[in-house]
């Protein structure tokens, strides 16, 4: 067994191994504050010789016991992933992946288990460095070290590994991984942050992460195992050189088309070609011939395109690094919808969607950082015909991953809830791609947002930046393809306004990538990203003036804290009579704010809003109010014109001249106005159906019968009920 511990923040990191899950490759219990992460790795016996990518499975997960909770619902276990759980998988993934040999040639999988959580301290980073940790002791090959950790910027001050508390007062929270050469891997969002701030932020985290991964060396060189044998290599294509020079000439013909397939189809034709006039020697050379020969090629194409970049500054359609594809937009694509709009930038294609729901709508989330509602949901689609192939429908790990970057980008602009009281749903369809469908929903995401009318404080769009690097020469190329993003050294995605970036995500190939070319990179990414808000703007750059009449209509108001139990009533009765009479759902807070959706439009709304008025309205003289006769006596009828407040209508204010009965102008159940003409000193309600309309009406000290016949009526008259 070994320990060890490092302070980070205002904690104390502890590694641990040797003591728990013997049998795993690699195991390590790491804590940090109340957070307890488990992560073990292991490797299948079997190997594959030739592997062209690393078969490596993250699956981080949460227990429920960690946070002291017993899961919610009928099933009272953990089942399936939730999208936190998937999000930080993907976390854990993207720094690591790069540093496993392809050659090992075998199944690996990194299970993090969070096991205790104190809900003060965020536990994903404490698994990312637990997973780091169980692969750096395990006797897997693994070229890290590599390391991560929080930054946060709280009240203007940089802060390392912040508490939940913090980061609610943030305005910038990223997660950083690095090894000891530079940053490998960032993701966070900040509140329309500046390009400067960014790179402070990455500066702080820089020298941090050469400390922890100083601290994981050592931890491995006093408790890791002996790293397992590659896989043998296979031998090389003996005629390598002569198809390269068969194959050069003809790939220049098909690498810089400027349309996607018809580079595709260009390439596989060209390798079809040779494949048939060097099937001999393909034959000759093993069972793995063919698959060497497609690799060959494949690399001969990523050579061909690198070197263009980097030495003619030409990309493969025809772009130079920093040029932007054509960009055409629209809005009110979707009659019925509440939003809706169209991007598209050069080959990739979004529809943004947008619909405005109740506060019964939002999102509860049961997991233990604690319950919490989101009242925005951005859902992301990438069905398989968007890049001309068939495929199952549904929802993966890239779908959830994009869809919650984009949520990222847009969240912090949207207007606060008391202002605009909806639960707001964005979902991007992704109809074409190409190269940075994410970033296409953001802008899909914003134009939608706008055509529906909803407040927001800034348009906000996203651009993909890509990077070659060959020797000392670097080339960072803005709104990358699908075949750059492939073949090249980075993928870095920003999003934000024209005022700041909103959210941030960088993921490389490389060893490292330093402060200065990052820097020139943002510079590059914010030019970009003015550009594409410029084209957005030439369709909609403001708020429609109204929602969408399909649209939920809303009204708010605030009431006494006193009376909410009033307008809710014995078991809810109250208030769930007023939702099935009127068609409209009641939202009541215990600060007393008020909260009425309709989905019929303005009538129930309002209708619904006389009603809870009128349960917590003290009755005024002089008001006309629509009452309700529920009782018929010998002098008069008494009528509700208030919920649970009834006045008397004396037979002589019925109606003009003399009234034999009540029951031959009155009937019970029926629908009448009455205007209140006196309260009396008991507190009694005298009302006047005669009065009602008179728009002259003044109160008077007394009142008679019409006709001057007949004695004086007041409030003492009225027997008891």
């Amino acid at each position: 067994m070994h320990k060890a511990s490092i302070k980070i923040g205002e904690q104390e990191l502890i590694l641990e191994t040797g003591k728990i899950a013997r049998q795993a490759n690699g195991a390590v219990l790491a804590r940090y504050g109340g957070c307890a992460v488990l992560s073990t790795v292991c490797c299948g016996t079997d190997v594959t010789e030739g592997m062209d990518y690393v078969p490596l499975m993250v699956d981080y997960n949460e227990r429920y016991y960690a946070a002291g909770k017993i899961p919610g619902g009928f099933i009272k276990r953990e089942t399936r992933p939730k999208d936190k759980e998937i999000l930080v998988s993907r976390l854990i993934d993207r720094p690591m992946r790069p540093l496993f040999n392809k050659s090992f040639g075998r199944d690996i999988q990194v299970i993090p288990m969070t096991i205790s959580a104190d809900q003060v301290h965020t536990p994903d980073v404490v698994g990312m460095m637990a997973a780091f940790a169980s692969v750096m002791v395990s006797d897997i090959p693994f070229n890290g070290p590599v390391a991560a950790i929080r930054v946060a910027s709280v009240e203007g001050s940089l802060v390392v590994n912040p508490t939940f508390a913090q980061l609610d007062k943030s305005d910038l929270d990223l997660v950083v991984a690095g090894n000891n050469k530079g940053i490998v891997m960032v993701e966070g969002g900040g509140k329309q942050v500046s390009e400067e701030r960014m790179l402070e932020a990455l500066s702080h985290a820089e020298g941090i992460l050469k400390q922890l991964c100083r601290f994981l060396e050592e931890f491995a060189a006093a408790a890791g195992k002996e790293k397992l044998p590659l896989a043998d290599e296979l031998p090389a294509l003996g005629f390598a050189d002569e198809v390269k020079n068969a194959a050069e000439p003809l790939l220049a013909e098909t690498l810089f088309l400027g349309d996607k397939f018809a580079r595709s189809n260009g390439a596989r034709g060209v390798q079809d070609k040779l494949a048939e006039q060097f099937a001999e020697k393909i034959e000759a050379h093993g069972e793995k011939g063919a698959a060497q020969f497609s690799e060959l090629l494949h690399k001969l194409q990523a050579d061909m395109m690198r070197r263009s970049i980097v030495g003619d500054k030409k990309r493969c359609d025809s772009r130079t690094p920093s040029d932007i594809r054509p960009i055409s937009t629209e809005t009110g694509l979707l009659p019925r919808t509440h939003g809706s709009s169209l991007f598209t930038r050069g080959e990739t294609q979004s529809i943004g969607v947008v619909t405005l729901g109740s506060t019964y709508d939002e999102q509860i989330f049961d997991d233990i950082d604690g319950d919490r509602r989101s009242n925005f949901m951005l859902h992301y689609n990438f069905p398989p015909y968007s890049v001309g192939e068939t495929g199952r429908t549904g929802t993966g790990r890239r779908e959830i991953g994009h869809g919650h970057l984009a949520q990222r980008a847009i969240s912090p602009i949207l207007p606060d809830k008391d202002s605009f009281p909806y639960t707001i749903r964005v979902v991007s369809e992704i109809t074409e791609s190409n190269g940075s469908s994410s970033m296409a929903s953001v802008c899909s995401g914003s134009m939608a947002l706008l055509a529906a009318g909803v407040p927001i404080k800034a348009p906000v769009a996203g651009i993909a930046m890509g990077l070659i690097q060959e020797g000392d020469t670097s080339v960072v190329l803005s709104d990358i393809l699908g075949e750059e993003d492939h073949m090249g050294d980075m993928d870095f995605k920003v999003a934000g306004s024209r005022e700041g970036i909103t959210a941030f995500q960088m993921d490389i190939k490389i060893d490292g990538i330093s402060l200065e070319l990052m820097k020139t990179a943002l510079e590059q990414a914010r030019l970009g990203r003015l550009h594409i808000l410029g084209e957005m703007a030439k369709t909609i750059s403001t708020p429609a003036e109204k929602i969408s009449e399909f649209a939920p209509a809303v009204l708010t108001f605030k009431v006494d804290v006193d009376k909410i139990g009033a307008i809710i009533g014995p078991g809810g009765q109250n208030i769930r009579n007023i939702s099935e009479t009127t068609g409209t759902k009641v939202n009541i807070d215990d600060s007393g704010s008020i909260t009425i959706f309709s989905k019929d439009g303005q009538t129930g709304a309002n209708e619904a809003l006389s009603m809870i008025k009128a349960q917590v309205t003290d009755p005024e003289v002089g008001t006309v109010y629509n009452g309700e006769v529920k009782r018929i006596m010998e002098f008069g009828a008494f009528i509700e014109i208030l919920p649970g407040k009834e006045g008397l209508c004396h037979i002589s204010k019925l109606a003009e001249g003399m009234v034999n009965r009540v029951e031959d102008v009155l009937k019970e159940g029926q629908k009448i106005r009455v205007r209140l003409i006196e309260i009396d000193r008991m507190g009694r309600l005298n009302l006047s159906l005669i009065d009602a309309d008179k728009k002259d009406w003044k109160p008077e000290p007394s009142h008679r019968r019409p006709g001057g016949g007949g004695r004086p009526f007041n409030s003492s008259q009225r027997p008891p009920r």
